[in-house]
């Protein structure tokens, strides 16, 4: 528990063997109640280590997807009834250690939705590893993400992110791609339903057993971005309805 609140991280995992124990080693000790891995049918053994380590684990008989594994990982957090849910990639780019400041935010009630940004400086992100196209690509569609969404966010695209319950239990993220722009479209449909979005700083981790999308799935992912803030501004105008912004609850489940 946390300032009375249950506290689970949930791990949206694909091949990360190498990466896991040493993630969970960074935990901060004693604020997290569970953690719930999901894997998305890796090919190594993920799966043996994280029973090993003691985790709950949730396994995808087939390869199903980066938003589909989220997807699994956020109903099975809320069934254990999670207050506030952490998602953490266990491919160790996302230092743990700033967990609690992260769901301090939240438990105060300054914010609903917590991301790590991995853009501090320049200079710093530029060490940490991050390709200099990935970091141009983010620059541009962070910008132009804060316009299109009245937002001041410094990292649209970290897969560092807490949520407040009432966050998942409204927003009908199974509308949601079941690939990498599922996290773009889930920041739309929280500023579209008016939670309070926040960041802080991450370090910046990028390294060979670390995951990462190539250039053409980047630059499919960014066109994806794009079409996301369309979509937004057309639901917003009242031009064009999209399921993807209608409340979980009218979409019955």
């Amino acid at each position: 528990m946390f300032d009375g609140k249950k506290i689970v991280i949930i791990m949206p995992a694909y091949n990360a063997e190498l990466t896991l124990k040493k993630t969970l080693q960074d935990i901060p000790k004693g604020i997290v109640d569970k953690i719930i891995l999901t894997d998305d049918c890796s090919r190594d053994n993920t799966i043996k280590i994280a029973q090993a380590l003691g985790l709950t684990t949730i396994t995808h008989e087939k390869n199903m997807g980066y938003g589909a594994n989220q997807k699994t990982c956020y109903k099975e957090a809320l069934k254990a009834g999670a207050d506030i849910i952490v998602m953490l990639h266990p491919d160790y780019q996302y230092d743990p250690r700033v967990i609690p400041f992260a769901i301090g935010f939240i438990t105060t009630s300054i914010c609903d939705v917590i991301i790590g940004s991995r853009i501090r400086t320049r200079a710093e992100t530029l060490e940490g590893g991050m390709p200099v196209y990935k970091y141009i690509s983010n620059r541009f569609l962070t910008a132009f993400e804060n316009i299109i969404l009245g937002q001041n966010l410094g990292d649209f695209h970290s897969g560092f992110r807490v949520y407040k319950r009432e966050v998942l239990e409204q927003i009908d993220y199974y509308q949601n791609s079941d690939d990498f722009i599922f996290d773009t479209e889930f920041l739309a449909q929280a500023v579209f339903f008016g939670y309070r979005i926040g960041d802080i700083p991450i370090p910046t981790r990028y390294f060979s057993e670390g995951s990462s999308i190539n250039f053409q799935r980047s630059l499919k992912y960014g066109f994806g971005c794009l079409a996301v803030m369309g979509k937004y501004m057309l639901q917003k105008s009242g031009l064009i309805r999209f399921r993807l912004f209608e409340p979980k609850q009218e979409n019955a489940r």
